[in-house]
């Protein structure tokens, strides 16, 4: 069974989740934790619940869903994970970051590791990686088929899209990712976003005001 626990994290209000099984082992996805309380409450409940995370997997590489990578990566020594056109955004973060008012952000002191497949194991859980950009231009979302549930990144929100006025966002191309990619997942499909609260498939489907069916 696959449990999910998410954060609010930093001054956007980013959601970072954090993904176990059985077995304790667990993934980050989107570690956006910001300063020693937020990385002393991700860290706090991966030692309370006995977790062991063993990778990072990133949506896509803003700013708000990296904060935390650096603090992530270096505490439990564990690889990151991204698309190649995230990686080449990633390294810029330090120029863009005091565009929003972020002075002190930490790269990574490696490179990502690219997702080279369709989809990505969790111990014996699959999950699979759709292409999704617009938002992003390598922005990834995760299906887990299983459980019906997807981590969509800035793509897709309850009744809300990603901004597409940053570098390499495109409204057209993101509204063909979401028609294509994720109203394609059946309707009760649970939509975990990178900002808000979830929603499903279907739901978007009727009363989302930028793409809806």
């Amino acid at each position: 069974m696959l449990l999910t626990k998410s954060f609010c994290f930093n001054p956007f209000q980013e959601n970072t989740y954090v993904l176990s099984i059985p077995d304790k082992r667990c993934v980050i996805i989107d570690p956006g934790c910001y300063g020693k309380k937020e990385e002393n409450e991700l860290s706090e409940f991966i030692s309370r619940e006995g977790l062991t995370p063993t990778a990072i997997w990133l949506t896509h590489s803003h700013i708000d869903h990296v904060l935390g990578l650096q603090f992530c990566a270096q505490k439990w020594k564990i690889p990151y994970f991204l698309s190649p056109q995230e990686q080449t955004q990633l390294n810029a973060m330090g120029v863009f970051g005091p565009m929003f008012g972020i002075f002190d952000f930490q790269a990574p002191e490696e490179s990502g590791q690219i997702f080279k497949e369709q989809t990505v194991n969790h111990g014996d859980e699959t999950f699979v990686i759709l292409q999704v950009p617009g938002h992003s231009p390598g922005h990834l979302a995760f299906y887990h088929a299983q459980s019906n549930q997807v981590w969509s990144g800035d793509v897709l929100m309850r009744q809300g899209v990603g901004r597409t006025d940053l570098p390499g966002g495109n409204m057209s191309v993101l509204k063909k990712s979401i028609l294509e990619n994720l109203y394609t997942l059946p309707d009760q499909t649970v939509v975990f976003s990178g900002h808000g609260i979830e929603t499903t498939i279907g739901f978007e489907k009727e009363w989302n005001p930028f793409v809806n069916l």
